[in-house]
């Protein structure tokens, strides 16, 4: 979980690749009336994401009954976390990157094709509710180093 732009698809792919279980990115799941709205450079409000996190939660059940999955999911505040918890069987496992917001802004600034914009970063900055709980990880290492930190710490087992 972070912010736009803090490395959650880039280290979430290869976080579930080290593990052997599929990555799903929470951006694939909005619905085009959100996508629409960002793109044009408004932020989502909680009623915007209500949908969004229940069609997330509603997804958490089938995919522990798979074998579990990564997700990549901006999950800015506590309740949008609890929503998704309340979705699994299982506590989820939390992984909070916390990047550099000047790191953040060089990022959004330099992707291409993608409808979140470096004009929307303060939003969800101001949006964020930092955990207290889970792995917090500063984004100032490489994404195969986070990947080694999470399996590490927090004690998984890849393939």
């Amino acid at each position: 979980m972070g912010v736009s732009g803090s490395g959650k698809t880039t280290v979430g792919e290869l976080l579930a690749q080290h593990l052997g279980r599929p990555f799903y990115d929470g951006d694939d799941f909005h619905p085009a009336a959100n996508i629409a709205k960002m793109a044009a450079g408004h932020p989502l409000t909680d009623e915007d994401r209500a949908g969004w996190l229940a069609t997330l939660a509603a997804d958490l059940q089938p995919w522990e009954a798979a074998g579990g999955a990564v997700l990549a999911c901006s999950a800015l505040k506590e309740s949008y976390r609890q929503t998704l918890q309340a979705g699994a069987s299982l506590p989820l496992t939390w992984v909070f990157l916390d990047t550099d917001p000047a790191v953040l802004r060089q990022r959004l600034e330099a992707r291409k094709g993608h409808y979140m914009k470096a004009n929307m970063l303060e939003s969800q900055l101001e949006t964020l509710e930092k955990p207290t709980y889970g792995l917090r990880l500063t984004d100032d290492v490489p994404p195969e180093t986070l990947v080694e930190q999470i399996v590490e710490r927090l004690h998984l087992v890849g393939k």
